[in-house]
C-alpha cells in the first residue's frame, strides 16, 4: 500500500524540487515528491492511505551523522559527567562546572554517592578545570580506584587505587611514550596501554552493551537516521560487532556505516595484512550496519588535550602537539589503502596534521590519479585559506567539527592559540565557497550527537559566552541542513539512497516542529524533533 504524508512543509534537498507539500512512501521507498494532485496517476491506480501525523510539521531528509563512535560511547556514557558545557541527554541534563573549585567539589559529591568498583569521571579539560594529576585526585580519596578521563577522551589520570586495581606499576611503563607515569597521565599512545589493562572492565559485555543501549537512544533524540562508526576496532574488533548485533536489532531507527579503524586494526599486524583482513570485513555486513572499502586514519592529536600539530606561531605556551601516527608511517599506510582504492578518512586536527594530510593526497594525486575517490579530512579544526583551496584543488572532502568553535573559541583565545586562530576553528565558510564537499559531525562524545546544534553553530558562529567567532565562517540555513542530509551523504557514499527526498530514496524522514529554514536562525537548535521515519517506518520520540 501507498502511504501519502502530508506536510506544511517538505524540504527535499533535491534542486530540481526543493520544495513539496507531500510524500508518497511504498514499503522502504519513496516513489514520488509532490503535491496530493500531482500523485493522482499512482493513487489512482494503487491502493493508497492518507496519514496525516505530519500535517502540521516540517518534514526533511533523515538527519545523517557522518562521524561518531558507538564504542566509544558505550564506555563513556555509563561513566560520571563532569564536563565544562552542560550536557543534554535523553534521560538527564547535566549542568556545567566551569572551574577547578567546581569540578573537585562535584568530584567528591560522585566520590561519596556513588559505590562504583572503578569510579571514572569524564569531562575534565585543563582550561577550566585546572591540571589534574594522581596527586590531586589522591587528596580526596588514595585508596578508591579512580580515574579522571579528558574530554577529549584521548588521554586519562588515574590515582593511586587505580594504579593498583589495575595492576600497574612503575616498571611497567618504563621507557614507553606518551605516559607520565608520576602523575599517573596516559595520553595518545600512551591511553593505548591504559586501555589493555581496562578492557577487561569498561568492555565487559552487560557494561558495554549497556552503554550501546544508551547510544541508541541517543542517536535518535537527535534525529538521525543514519551516522558512521568511524573507527571501528577501536577497542576489540569482535567484542564490538557482537555487542552491536545483539544491541541494534530489527527496532533500531537508524543505519550504521562502519568504517575500519586502520591504526588499532594494524596492532599485531603487517600493513599488508591489516588491508587485507580490511577488505575481508563487509563480508560480515548485516542490515542496518555495512562495511564498505574505507579507511580511517590518524594523523595529529586530540583537539580537546591541546595535542593538535600546529604551525608556527604554534601555542601560546610554546608546548608542542603529538603525532598519532609517524608522518612517515602514515604516508606509507595511505598510499597502500590509496592505490588499493579505499576511501581514505584522515583525522586531522591542526593546521599542520592538515598540511601533512593534503601533502600526502598531492602526492597519491601524481602517483596514481583518482577522481571521486571520497579522501576526507576528519575534524578539521585548525586550517588557513590556502589549505582549502588545496582541498578543493585535490578533490578532498571535510568533515568538520563545527562545537569546536562553540565550546572551545572564547577560552582557546585566550589561552591557547589567539584570537585569530581561534575565531577560524572550522573554517567551513571557506570549504562552501572554494567548492569543498563539506559535511557536519559529532564525533560523539565531543559534541552532542545533535545536528540540529551543529547546524545552529555552522550558521551563527556563536561561542558559550555568546560571542560571534569568525563572522566570515557563517554560512546560510540552507548550506548547514545539506551539510547534515545530501553532503553528508555524499562523504560516506550512500548519496544514491538517502540524504535527500525524492523518487527512488529511501523514505528517511526526519520530522520538525518548524522550519529551519526560515525560522530565526538563533533558535535552530531549539527546534522540537517529533519523529523520524526510516525506510518507511515512524519512530516518534519520547517525551
Amino acid at each position: 500500500m501507498i502511504t501519502v504524508y502530508p506536510a506544511r512543509s517538505i524540504i527535499t534537498m533535491n534542486p530540481s524540487l526543493p520544495r513539496a507539500e507531500a510524500v508518497a512512501v511504498r514499503g522502504e521507498e519513496i516513489i514520488e515528491v509532490g503535491t496530493l494532485s500531482s500523485f493522482a496517476p499512482w493513487l489512482t491506480r494503487h491502493e493508497h492511505r492518507i496519514d496525516d501525523q505530519f500535517k502540521d510539521a516540517v518534514i526533511v531528509p533523515g538527519l545523517i551523522d557522518p562521524h561518531l563512535h558507538p564504542a566509544m560511547a558505550a564506555v563513556i556514557l555509563p561513566m560520571h559527567f563532569i564536563t565544562a558545557m552542560p550536557w543534554r541527554l535523553p534521560w538527564e541534563t547535566i549542568p556545567a562546572s566551569t572551574t577547578a573549585a567546581e569540578f573537585d567539589l562535584r568530584l567528591q559529591q560522585l566520590i561519596r554517592s556513588t559505590d562504583d568498583e572503578l569510579l571514572i569521571i569524564w569531562g575534565h579539560h585543563t582550561l577550566w578545570h585546572g591540571e589534574i594529576t594522581r596527586a590531586r585526585i589522591n587528596q580526596f580519596n588514595a585508596k578508591r580506584p579512580i580515574i579522571v578521563w579528558n574530554r577529549s577522551f584521548h588521554e586519562l589520570c588515574m590515582n593511586d587505587g587505580a594504579l593498583a586495581y589495575l595492576k600497574i606499576d612503575a616498571a611497567d611503563v618504563q621507557n614507553r611514550p606518551q605516559i607520565d607515569f608520576d602523575r599517573g597521565r596516559f595520553y595518545e599512545s600512551g591511553l593505548g596501554f591504559a586501555f589493555r589493562h581496562l578492557n577487561p572492565y569498561l568492555l565487559a559485555p552487560e557494561r558495554f552493551e549497556a552503554g550501546l543501549a544508551r547510544l541508541k537512544e541517543v542517536v535518535h533524540f537527535g534525529g538521525h537516521t543514519t551516522v558512521a562508526d568511524l573507527a571501528v576496532g577501536m577497542f576489540d574488533l569482535e567484542i564490538e560487532l557482537d555487542a552491536q548485533a545483539k544491541v541494534f536489532d530489527a527496532s533500531t531507527p537508524f543505519r550504521i556505516e562502519m568504517v575500519a579503524n586502520g591504526l588499532a586494526l594494524k596492532r599485531n599486524r603487517s600493513l599488508q595484512e591489516t588491508e587485507k583482513f580490511i577488505s575481508a570485513l563487509p563480508s560480515r555486513n548485516h542490515p542496518g550496519r555495512r562495511f564498505a572499502r574505507r579507511v580511517k586514519l590518524f594523523a595529529d592529536g586530540a583537539f580537546f588535550s591541546e595535542l593538535a600539530q600546529l604551525g608556527s606561531p604554534g601555542y601560546i605556551d610554546g608546548h608542542h602537539g603529538e603525532w598519532l601516527t609517524p608522518p612517515e608511517t602514515l604516508e606509507e599506510d595511505i598510499r597502500h589503502y590509496w592505490h588499493q582504492g579505499y576511501q581514505v578518512h584522515v583525522h586531522v586536527t591542526g593546521d599542520l596534521g592538515c598540511e601533512l594530510a593534503l601533502d600526502i593526497l598531492e602526492k597519491m594525486q601524481f602517483e596514481k590519479p583518482r577522481f571521486n575517490h571520497g579522501f576526507t579530512l576528519e575534524h578539521f579544526g585548525y586550517s588557513t585559506p590556502e589549505q582549502v583551496q588545496r582541498a578543493s584543488l585535490l578533490g578532498a572532502s571535510v568533515s568538520a567539527n563545527i562545537y569546536y568553535l562553540h565550546e572551545l573559541s572564547h577560552i582557546y583565545a585566550g589561552q591557547s592559540v589567539g584570537f585569530e586562530r581561534a575565531s577560524a576553528m572550522a573554517r567551513i565558510g571557506s570549504c562552501m565557497r572554494e567548492g569543498v564537499m563539506t559535511t557536519l559531525h559529532s564525533d560523539f562524545t565531543m559534541a552532542p550527537a545533535q545536528p540540529l546544534m551543529s547546524m545552529w553553530v555552522a550558521v551563527n558562529r556563536v561561542n558559550a559566552m555568546g560571542d560571534v567567532m569568525g563572522i566570515n565562517e557563517c554560512i546560510t540555513a540552507e548550506q548547514a541542513l545539506r551539510a547534515v542530509t545530501i553532503n553528508a551523504a555524499w562523504v560516506l557514499g550512500i548519496a544514491d539512497q538517502t540524504g535527500s527526498i525524492r523518487a527512488g530514496k529511501k523514505a528517511d524522514f526526519t520530522i520538525l516542529a518548524d522550519d529551519p529554514l526560515t525560522i530565526d536562525p538563533m533558535k535552530i537548535k531549539d527546534i522540537e524533533i517529533l519523529a523520524t521515519v526510516f525506510e518507511g517506518q515512524v519512530h516518534p520520540l519520547k517525551v
